[in-house]
């Protein structure tokens, strides 16, 4: 069974948009009863160094349709805008997001193998085809800040589980 670059890509991403939206509904019941703020949960990090929350939830758009989109331009580079700082605001980013994917032509991804992109950040530029750019930069960078945005409330003493990060899975269909 061959499969195809569309495949490979939109329906994992909008299964772990799924689990995503699943965490912060988790996040908002969370604050809820603890009286613990929103805000405090959008600044939290793993480490000092790193990005917050916030940027973690938007880089789940960056890294899927903001992906596509560099690719339709042949350059990409980073979305350094602010990041939405509350729970309702990323809600609506991840729901648009979704619904830009399911509009997405399963026929357009076959036109991006082989076609040139760049990556482009400050001075730096890295160039690939356009399945490698998806498949080897993007789509890693998806599940990295997915799982670092699930590892953050986790962390935090939110109850999330495993089966909240997966989203809905696709189960073989009787």
């Amino acid at each position: 069974m061959s499969i195809s670059l569309h495949h490979a890509l939109v329906p994992q991403w909008i299964q772990m948009i799924d689990g995503l939206e699943r965490v912060l509904a988790k996040a908002d019941s969370h604050c809820g009863e603890t009286e613990r703020s929103e805000d405090e949960f959008v600044q939290m990090k793993l480490a000092p160094d790193m990005l917050d929350f916030a940027y973690q939830v938007k880089s789940v758009r960056t890294h899927s349709i903001g992906a596509v989109e560099g690719v339709r331009a042949g350059v990409f580079s980073p979305d350094m805008s602010e990041s939405p700082r509350d729970f309702a605001a990323m809600r609506t980013m991840l729901s648009q997001t979704r619904d830009a994917i399911n509009a997405l032509d399963p026929a357009e991804f076959e036109g991006f193998i082989g076609k040139p992109v760049e990556f482009r950040f400050r001075d730096f530029v890295m160039p690939f085809d356009g399945e490698e750019f998806l498949l080897s930069f993007s789509q890693p960078n998806f599940y990295f800040h997915v799982t670092t945005a699930y590892a953050i409330l986790r962390q935090a003493g939110v109850a999330v589980g495993k089966f909240d990060y997966l989203g809905s899975v696709r189960k073989k269909v009787s």
